[in-house]
């Protein structure tokens, strides 16, 4: 196969994306060349990262305006400094740039459609910038060559909604390993050998179960949620611990560096994915920590969401909870966390389950099409 060249554009920290990590050490050891331009507002004290994998600064201190001048420019910067055969939008704030760069260079064009950035729940009030969202992905989203998506059903939405037929799922799965490091989580956040860890990890927003399982955890026995990431709900998350008197049983992390996080996972007892049906992009999720959680062994418990329930229900690794039935969900996790027998399955299961969800799977059967530049 030729050697190719290939840039890949993303408004957020390149080491901190699983998904940005897989894909360039994938296309690495196949011998391409990969470019990734990425940026960085988030990390105090954060100093900029350069070579082929470069974090720029960005700050939010003076004005949004500021922000996503400086970002644009960096952008375009960066992208008319290599020549490439791919030019990869890794989310629709780069893709206008990453498209008209790439026309220039006569190259290939991709878009990484990761989330339905035009029905974001953060959104779902902001009919305004919803709008303008879905005008630019309906510009572009029909003249790039590929459609790279994260599920079936996806695909399927995006095909029928902007007429399409251009789409390549690539699933946010990680890559097959086992841990290198017991990072033992009770020893660490001094938890009792009695309690069980619930483990949720990924960005701290609305509408991802966290409020539902932190007032959950009152009337659950012998249980504590460790929450690993951040977000800009960490706060509320930290005043509902407080309100319910269980700032004890709650335990923030914050982030952990992406080497490390298996290491942590693995730790814990459950994965939680009790993500709400408040948007069209939650409603088709399937979150990477879904499949983080399956690599490292833990039984997942699931909201009733299709992709994710497709997954435990087919791989029988876990539990569906009906988590609009607030009455009802003390007594459903309760009754999960205490069958010993099933937790015992649900845990052999995710093991043989990762022996074929995988990155290393995942990329082999799209490679290809994903570097066909004929």
């Amino acid at each position: 196969m030729k050697k190719l060249s290939i840039v890949i554009s993303f408004l957020g920290n390149a080491y901190h994306d699983s998904r940005v990590v897989n894909l360039t050490e994938s296309l690495q050891e196949d011998g391409h060349f990969v470019k990734v331009i990425s940026f960085d507002w988030e990390t105090p004290n954060f100093k900029p990262i350069t070579g082929n994998t470069s974090v720029q600064k960005l700050s939010k201190e003076k004005s949004s305006l500021f922000f996503y001048f400086k970002f644009i420019w960096l952008l375009i910067k960066g992208l008319l400094k290599t020549k490439a055969d791919i030019y990869i939008a890794e989310d629709i704030y780069t893709l206008p740039f990453v498209y008209y760069i790439a026309k220039y260079r006569k190259a290939k064009v991709y878009y990484n459609s990761r989330e339905f950035y035009a029905f974001l729940a953060g959104l779902r009030n902001k009919s305004v910038v919803q709008n303008i969202i879905r005008k630019i992905e309906s510009a572009f989203i029909t003249k790039v060559d590929l459609v790279l998506t994260t599920g079936e059903m996806d695909s399927e939405f995006l095909e029928e909604y902007y007429s399409i037929k251009n789409t390549l799922v690539i699933r946010n799965i990680p890559k097959l390993a086992i841990p290198t490091e017991d990072i033992d989580l009770r020893e660490k956040l001094g938890i009792s050998k009695e309690s069980k860890i619930l483990l949720y990890q990924g960005v701290l927003l609305e509408g991802r179960g966290l409020q539902i399982a932190i007032k959950s955890l009152k009337d659950l026995e012998n249980c504590e949620l460790v929450i690993i990431g951040d977000g800009p709900f960490r706060g509320k998350f930290e005043m509902i611990a407080e309100e319910f008197s269980i700032s004890d049983k709650v335990h923030f992390l914050g982030k952990v560096p992406h080497k490390d996080l298996m290491n942590y996972t693995a730790s814990a007892d459950f994965g939680l994915c009790l993500i709400e049906n408040i948007s069209k992009s939650y409603y088709y999720a399937l979150p990477n920590k879904l499949f983080e959680y399956i690599m490292s062994g833990l039984p997942i418990i699931s909201s009733n969401l299709p992709q994710m329930k497709k997954i435990v229900e087919d791989y029988k690794i876990g539990k569906v909870v009906e988590i609009e039935k607030k009455e009802n969900i003390t007594q459903e996790l309760n009754e999960i966390i205490n069958d010993d027998s099933s937790v015992k399955s649900y845990k052999l299961n995710s093991r043989e389950a990762a022996k074929e969800l995988n990155w290393q799977r995942e990329f082999a059967k799209v490679r290809s099409k994903l570097l066909d530049v004929t």
